[in-house]
């Protein structure tokens, strides 16, 4: 398992974190994910072989928020 870290934007309130974490958690390949609002960060423990940065960071944009770096 490996630990992705990434700094995530536009998120101002405890439901934004929810639908951050929610859309992480749903993606296969996706063991955990830790959602803050203070910093903006989500990280996140995946199976490396069943998914990338990638395919997280394209997640969270679908969510409608950025993903910084």
């Amino acid at each position: 398992m490996n630990e992705i870290v990434l700094s995530v934007t536009g998120m101002t309130c405890s439901g934004c974190v929810n639908s951050v974490q929610r859309v992480l958690t749903a993606l296969p390949g996706v063991q955990t994910a830790e959602v803050t609002l203070q910093p903006g960060q989500a990280r996140v423990v995946v199976d490396a072989a069943r998914i990338d940065r990638a395919t997280l960071v394209q997640a969270i944009v679908d969510a409608g928020f950025g993903v910084a770096g």
